[in-house]
C-alpha cells in the first residue's frame, strides 16, 4: 500500500499531468478564474495557493520557483504585480471552487476556479466613477457615418431578451 500519496492521478501519466496542471495555472493567472473538471480545479487549487503565496514573498528565490510552475514572464509578472498584492493581509484561501452543472458529452461534474477577492483597485475607480458627475453628449444632429451611442439603459437578462419572443403583442 502506497501511503502519503496525497493528489489525484486524474488518469494521467506524471508529466501530462503536471503539464495539466501548469497549463491550468497559466490560465488562472492569465484570465483570474478558469472553467474545468472538479477534480482538476481541486487539484489546480492547491497550486493557485502556493503560487499567491510566493506572490506574496517577493523574492527572486519566489519569483524563480512561480517561473518554475507558469513558465511564462508576463504571468509571473502579473501574479507579483497585480494579484499578489490583492492578499498581503489574508492568511490564506486565497481562491475558490465553485461547482457547476454536469458537461454533457460525459457527465463530468464542472467547477469554476477563480481568485477569491476582486482587484483592490478596481474598487475605488468604480466608487469614484459613481460619485463622478456624467458629461452631457453634445446637442445636434449626428455627423454622417458615425455611429449611433449606446443606450444608457440597463442591458437585459438572457430570458429577458427571451420572454418577448415568446410572448404576442395585443392589436388595439
Amino acid at each position: 500500500m502506497r501511503h502519503a500519496s496525497n493528489q489525484q492521478r486524474l488518469s494521467r501519466p506524471t508529466g501530462h499531468r503536471q503539464a495539466l496542471l501548469n497549463n491550468l495555472l497559466k490560465s488562472l493567472v492569465t484570465h483570474g478564474q478558469i472553467r474545468t473538471t472538479h477534480a482538476r480545479a481541486k487539484q489546480a487549487q492547491r497550486l493557485a495557493d502556493r503560487l499567491v503565496t510566493y506572490g506574496k514573498d517577493g523574492s527572486i528565490h519566489a519569483r524563480r520557483q512561480a517561473f518554475r510552475l507558469l513558465q511564462n514572464r508576463s504571468a509571473v509578472k502579473l501574479l507579483f504585480s497585480d494579484i499578489a498584492p490583492r492578499f498581503l493581509d489574508v492568511p490564506g484561501g486565497y481562491t475558490r471552487v465553485v461547482r457547476l452543472n454536469y458537461r454533457r458529452g460525459d457527465g463530468a461534474q464542472e467547477a469554476l476556479l477563480a481568485f477569491s477577492r476582486l482587484p483592490a483597485a478596481v474598487a475605488p475607480k468604480t466608487q469614484a466613477a459613481k460619485q463622478a458627475p456624467t458629461a452631457e453628449p453634445p446637442q445636434g444632429k449626428p455627423k454622417e457615418g458615425s455611429k449611433p451611442e449606446p443606450s444608457t439603459e440597463k442591458p437585459k437578462g438572457f430570458l429577458e431578451g427571451l420572454q418577448k419572443l415568446w410572448t404576442r403583442k395585443k392589436k388595439v
